[in-house]
């Protein structure tokens, strides 16, 4: 890898604004770290060398002009189930994708704010799992450690982050698929309010549980991709009023009441909480109440929130399914999952969609009821996996491998709620498996999340770490 360290998305846009730099030696950087490290960390499944050149060209005559935008001139990567203009969307997938002709509404918006798309990251076939390896690109790994998975199923995108290949990347989240690996490579990875950000061309994703959300190093850098990337057009079918998450970064979130929640939602797996998990969240909520929040444990009632997310997860596997050129190169873990949605598509599905509100008046008691502001606990029950860990496995067993690892985030899957991923420490002495721990709001709740991240932030300066993995 270059010896060059590489700037933040916050840095980068004030050195490109006060002429400290080019966009084109910025994206030259970014492309030059990729080509480098694309045979051993795998995080990209598109590189767009030549069209992100020509775009950093325009991006420093706009800047010379005195053109200011939020992120003009700055790479950004998205994951490959976002629709860029003129690049296939795989998702994961073999086969052979036919070019996009519009940039989904999110792209939109990135570039509507200036923004470099220097390529797209890869996911696991249709993001079903909390890794990123496939046979359509291969083992994407872990820049902290490379035997180990950065999670998934924005594994690619949090890779490229963690390793300085782009400052920030925009993955999606339907069952903690930010938060996983944001957890596992040391990122900040924000789950944002359902419809923050626009899932268009399709009125929503995954019948709702899935959203896309920043991964970035600082609360700072999320916050600002969020901002970026916010908003809606006509046919998106959530539309939440806007919130302002930028001047969150530098308010005081006043003095919390935080549930401390250790205890998953019931699935009917067997799952067991890592101790040097919970050692690391318990270290967070010490420093949290240093700072003089109450925290006091307390759990939320889940009730049985699986019911609602199953059909709806199974169902959305079926519709994307239909998209690919040839389903029998689908894994078969994937035809299984597809054929059990088109039996829940129906009266299933309906009902998952019926029994919405009355789980969030369920979770939501831990918030109106006993009066906490914030949830705390941990993202993933355990370190990030090796390579291969459940590549081979059954659907039955890759299923119950999946909850074991990952049974704290799909719920707010489930009610649309924003949750924030915060680095928490590591689970070893070398320091190369990255844990996290995650802050779970009420609706509309980014500002909170990001205004105690960002508390926590300027007292463990996480973001001073960086991943030392030869890659």
């Amino acid at each position: 890898m270059t010896s060059v360290i590489p700037m933040g998305l916050s840095e980068q846009v004030g050195s490109l604004a006060g002429g400290e730099v080019s966009s084109r030696a910025l994206v030259e950087q970014s492309l030059a770290r990729i080509a480098e490290t694309q045979p051993t960390l795998n995080a990209f499944r598109r590189v767009r060398a030549e069209a992100a050149l020509r775009e950093a060209e325009e991006a420093d005559r706009r800047l010379a002009a005195g053109e200011r935008l939020p992120l003009l001139g700055v790479p950004i990567a998205v994951k490959d189930d976002t629709d860029v203009a003129g690049e296939p969307t795989a998702f994961g997938c073999c086969g052979d994708f036919p070019a996009k002709t519009e940039d989904g509404e999110a792209v939109r918006r990135l570039r509507a704010a200036g923004a470099v798309i220097v390529g797209k990251t890869n996911t696991p076939e249709l993001g079903q799992w909390p890794f990123t390896e496939g046979p359509a690109f291969g083992d994407t790994r872990n820049p902290w450690n490379p035997e180990y998975t950065p999670g998934g199923s924005s594994g690619g995108a949090a890779a490229a982050v963690a390793a300085g290949l782009v400052p920030g990347a925009l993955g999606s989240d339907g069952a903690g698929s930010v938060r996983i690996p944001a957890a596992w490579t040391h990122l900040i990875g924000i789950k944002p309010q359902r419809g923050r950000i626009s899932t268009w061309p399709d009125p929503e994703s995954f019948h709702g549980i899935t959203c896309n959300g920043p991964l970035a190093r600082t609360v700072a850098d999320a916050a600002l991709l969020l901002h970026a990337a916010s908003g809606n057009c006509e046919g998106d079918l959530h539309c939440p009023e806007p919130v302002d998450v930028l001047s969150a970064v530098n308010r005081d979130p006043g003095r919390l009441r935080i549930a401390l929640s250790f205890k998953p939602a019931f699935t009917g797996t067997p799952k067991r909480l890592d101790p040097v998990v919970r050692a690391a969240v318990v270290r967070l909520a010490e420093r949290l109440t240093a700072f003089g929040h109450d925290v006091v444990e307390a759990e939320p009632r889940y009730g049985l929130v699986g019911f609602s997310f199953l059909p709806r997860a199974t169902a959305g596997l079926f519709e994307w399914s239909g998209r690919v050129p040839d389903p029998l190169l689908l894994d078969l873990r994937t035809r299984a999952a597809a054929r059990n949605g088109r039996l829940l598509g129906g009266a299933a599905l309906r009902w998952a969609r019926a029994y919405e509100e009355p789980l969030r008046r369920q979770v939501g008691a831990i918030f109106d009821r006993l009066g906490f502001d914030v949830v705390l606990s941990p993202t993933t029950a355990t370190p990030p996996p090796r390579i291969g860990a459940m590549a081979q496995l059954s659907a039955f067993r890759t299923d119950r491998a999946m909850i074991a690892a990952c049974p704290y985030a799909w719920p707010w899957n489930v009610l649309g709620w924003p949750a924030l991923n915060v680095p928490a420490g590591f689970a070893d002495a070398e320091c190369t498996l990255p844990l996290g721990a995650q802050f779970l709001g009420r609706a509309n709740s980014e500002p909170l999340l990001i205004s105690l991240a960002a508390q926590l932030e300027a007292d463990q300066r996480w973001y001073e770490r960086r991943p030392g993995a030869d890659l």
